[in-house]
C-alpha cells in the first residue's frame, strides 16, 4: 500500500490567474511560503520554500510544468525519500478554476509515515484555502492559521 491523498478546491478566478499565484514566487510568498519562495516553478529547476511557521528551507524539485494546467514536483518526506506532488488546474469556465493537488510517495506503512502524510494533507488543504482567499480577496489567510 502506498500512502497518497487528493484535495481540491474551486476558485472563482480564471485559470491563468490561479496558476500564476502558485507559479510566481512573489505571489506564492504572499499566502503560502510566507518566509519566501526562491524562484518560479520552472521545469527542471530546484527552488526553496520557507515558511515562518515551519523553520528551514524546503527544496522543491520541479519535474513538469504545463502552463495553466499542471505543476509536478518532488520534495523530501520524513522517511528521507521524496514525495511527489501533482497540482492540476482545470478551467471550469472563463471565471473559475478547479485546483486538484495529490501527494504520494511514502514507502513505509508505519505510524510516523501515516502521521506525516496526514500532516501534509492538512497542509495542502490549508494551502488551497489560502490560495482561494488570496486570489479572490487579496488577503493572507495563512497568518491566521498559526
Amino acid at each position: 500500500m502506498e500512502l497518497r491523498f487528493d484535495v481540491y478546491a474551486k476558485i472563482r478566478k480564471p485559470v491563468a490567474e490561479v496558476f500564476d499565484a502558485v507559479y510566481n514566487p512573489k505571489k506564492l510568498s504572499g499566502y503560502f511560503a510566507t518566509g519566501g519562495a526562491s524562484g518560479p516553478l520552472d521545469e527542471g529547476k530546484t527552488v526553496t520554500w520557507d515558511f515562518h511557521d515551519f523553520p528551514g528551507a524546503f527544496p522543491v524539485h520541479v519535474k513538469q510544468v504545463i502552463m495553466n494546467q499542471k505543476i509536478v514536483f518532488e520534495w523530501a518526506n520524513n522517511e528521507g525519500t521524496n514525495c511527489r506532488v501533482e497540482m492540476n488546474f482545470e478551467a471550469l469556465d472563463k471565471h473559475s478554476t478547479l485546483v486538484k493537488i495529490s501527494e504520494s510517495g511514502w514507502k513505509k506503512e508505519d505510524q510516523k509515515s501515516l502521521d506525516a502524510s496526514y500532516g501534509n494533507c492538512m497542509g495542502w488543504t490549508q494551502m488551497l484555502c489560502c490560495l482561494k482567499v488570496y486570489v479572490e480577496d487579496g488577503k493572507n489567510l495563512r497568518e491566521f492559521f498559526f
